[in-house]
C-alpha cells in the first residue's frame, strides 16, 4: 500500500507510534522512526522492520526544539527526497492538578504535545506541498472531548491539536496534504503499564471497565494504529481537518 514512500514518525520508538511504525514498514513504507532520547529503542523498532524484510532509519531528536526538528527533516529530505508521511507521535501525560501543579511539568506538556507536533508540520510541509502532496496523521485524545480531573494541561493540548488540525486543513488541502487526528482512549502502551498491573488500581480499572460499552479498557495499539493507516491511505483522501474518535466507547454516555 505504501511502497516507496517515506514516512516520519515521532514518538515512533514505543507504544502507538511503535505500531505505526512497524505496520507501515509492513506495507512498503520506508520508515524514520524518532525517539526523544534513547537511540537505542529506535534502534530496536528498526531492527524488528529489518528482520521482517522492511527498511527504515533510527533517529534521537528533542521535537520541543526548532533547529533540532528543522535539522532531522531537513536530514531524511536530503537522503530521501522528500517526506511522503509525518505521524507525529511524540507525547506526554503528566498531572497538573490545580493549586499544586509543577508548572516545569505544564510548560513541558504544552512544549512536547502541542509545539511539537506544530513545528514537525511546519517544517515538513514545504517539501511536501513541493513534491506534490502528502499526509499527515496527528495525536489527539479522548480526553480534548471530556474533562479529567488533574490533567486540564493534557486536555488542553488534545483539543488544541484538534481545532490546529481542522484549521490547518483549510491551507494544506489546496496543496494536496490531507492532515487528520486520532483521539484515542485509554491504550495499552508502556506509560500505563503501572496502572495495568498492580493491584493498587484493580478498583479503578473495574470501574473503568464498567463505563467502557466495549468492555475493552485498554485498546490494543494495533487497533489505533490500523486507524492511522487508513488515514494515511488514498482511501482517506476526502478526509481534511477530521479527528476520528476510538475510545472503545468510553465517552458515547457522557
Amino acid at each position: 500500500m505504501f511502497q516507496g514512500k517515506t514516512a516520519l514518525i515521532t514518538g515512533g520508538s514505543s507504544g502507538i507510534g511503535k505500531a505505526v511504525s512497524l505496520m507501515l514498514a509492513a506495507e512498503g513504507a520506508h520508515v524514520e522512526v524518532v525517539a526523544s532520547s534513547d537511540l537505542v529503542k529506535a534502534q530496536q523498532v528498526i531492527d524488528e522492520v529489518a528482520a521482517a524484510g522492511g527498511s527504515g532509519t533510527p533517529h534521537v531528536a528533542d521535537v520541543r526544539n526548532r533547529s533540532h526538528v528543522s535539522q532531522l527533516i531537513g536530514n531524511i529530505e536530503a537522503r530521501r527526497g522528500k517526506i511522503d508521511m509525518l505521524i507525529t507521535a511524540a507525547g506526554l501525560f503528566l498531572p497538573s492538578p490545580a493549586g499544586e501543579a509543577d508548572l516545569d511539568i505544564f510548560d513541558n506538556m504544552i512544549d512536547t504535545n502541542l509545539k511539537s507536533t506544530f513545528y514537525c508540520i511546519n517544517a515538513v510541509v514545504p517539501g511536501m506541498a513541493a513534491s506534490g502532496g502528502g499526509k499527515i496523521v496527528c495525536f489527539s485524545s479522548v480526553a480534548a472531548l471530556m474533562g479529567v480531573g488533574g490533567y486540564s494541561s493534557y486536555c488542553a493540548t488534545k483539543a488544541a491539536i484538534s481545532m490546529m488540525v481542522r484549521s490547518l486543513a483549510l491551507e494544506l488541502a489546496p496543496k494536496d496534504i490531507n492532515i487528520n487526528a486520532v483521539a484515542p482512549g485509554n491504550t495499552a502502551t508502556p506509560i500505563n503499564e503501572t496502572i495495568r498491573s498492580d493491584p493498587e488500581y484493580a478498583a479503578y480499572l473495574a470501574d473503568m471497565e464498567k463505563k467502557t460499552p466495549s468492555k475493552v479498557t485498554f485498546s490494543d495499539p494495533d487497533d489505533i494504529a490500523n486507524i492511522v493507516l487508513f488515514l494515511l491511505s488514498d482511501k482517506a483522501r476526502a478526509m481534511h481537518g477530521s479527528t476520528v474518535l476510538a475510545d472503545e466507547g468510553l465517552s458515547a454516555g457522557i
